[in-house]
């Protein structure tokens, strides 16, 4: 079972919440790229991703590292294990629950028919 501070959680989740860094994710997914190649990728200014690169830095979600003037994304390596654990665990629940309801919905309707 892979452990995970509920802060790291907080921080993955947030930075994963919004379509413009999920989509750097999926960028970053099929190799390196500069912090401008994309800001051009995304249409949107250099301040702007460089705001998207860093939420997505302090989730450790991706590393950053500057070479003369350019500055180039890639993966972290911590990877989503953690979080997709916590989904799993909780998508498990929600089924159960779900299972559960269904068992009581089918003994109303067959009650109903009596």
């Amino acid at each position: 079972m892979v452990q995970c501070l509920p802060h790291t959680l907080d921080l993955s989740f947030a930075a994963l919440a919004d379509a413009t860094r999920r989509g750097i994710i999926v960028r970053l997914g099929r190799g390196d790229a500069s912090i401008s190649s994309l800001a051009e990728a995304f249409q949107m200014t250099l301040t702007g991703m460089k705001k998207h690169v860093q939420v997505l830095e302090r989730a450790g979600l991706v590393v950053t590292q500057k070479v003369g003037r350019v500055r180039t994304c890639r993966l972290g390596a911590r990877g989503l294990a953690a979080e997709a654990e916590w989904i799993e665990a909780h998508r498990a629940l929600f089924e159960a629950r779900f299972a559960a309801l269904d068992d009581i919905i089918d003994e109303i309707e067959e009650g109903s028919h009596d």
